[in-house]
């Protein structure tokens, strides 16, 4: 169905509406649904240059990305992930965060699915419609309102960077202002869009 209705609510806009509850916080959150040609090409690039450069190249999952996280965690570097967007679109929609097994797997097989019917274009878009990118902010229509007073369609390079930078941790990192940390990941987001080029969805439609 999600391959043509937009997504109303997720698990996770209801699991934190009841943490907010219980910590007497009043339920509340920002989601405002709009369709991809009403999201600026540079939110589009941001989010894919700062979560998964390969988004339009591999089936679901990035083999190399798990192993690159798998080796720099080995390390004791910083604690990092090799979800692809598809993964985490997958995660937002269907399924609540956690990291049992049992939740892998439906991932897994949730993200087969929608990567077997959806185009990539189509994946993008409910990405960019619910993932959480402040607290209480969901999709970047929202994000863009909430951080920018303005709609998505209408953010710069900089802007859209700035609050895909946050999409670590959204509920504690700023978009804006942004912090010393956000500058830099920003700065760097921006130098990845303008070496990936144009965004071009025409070979990955269903």
């Amino acid at each position: 169905m999600y391959k043509y209705v937009p997504v109303p609510i997720t698990p996770l806009m209801i699991i934190r509406s009841f943490e907010d509850s219980k910590n007497n916080i009043p339920k509340a959150w920002k989601h405002d649904w709009v369709s991809m040609n009403h999201i600026s090409n540079a939110m589009q690039k941001a989010v894919i240059c700062s979560e998964d450069q390969n988004f339009l190249k591999h089936n679901g999952v990035d083999f190399k990305a798990v192993e690159k996280a798998f080796t720099e965690n080995m390390k004791g570097k910083r604690i990092r992930g090799g979800s692809t967007i598809s993964q985490q679109t997958a995660k937002n929609v269907f399924l609540w965060p956690g990291r049992s097994w049992l939740r892998k797997g439906l991932e897994t097989y949730f993200t087969f699915i929608i990567e077997l019917s959806w185009s990539k274009q189509r994946i993008l878009e409910v990405y960019l419609n619910s993932i959480e990118m402040g607290k209480g902010v969901y999709g970047c229509e929202s994000a863009a309102q909430y951080w920018f007073k303005k709609p998505a369609s209408k953010l710069t390079a900089y802007e859209a960077a700035a609050i895909a930078a946050v999409l670590p941790n959204p509920r504690v990192y700023k978009a804006n202002p942004a912090s010393a940390y956000i500058q830099k990941r920003k700065t760097w987001i921006v130098k990845q869009m303008n070496f990936f080029g144009p965004l071009r969805f025409e070979n990955n439609e269903k």
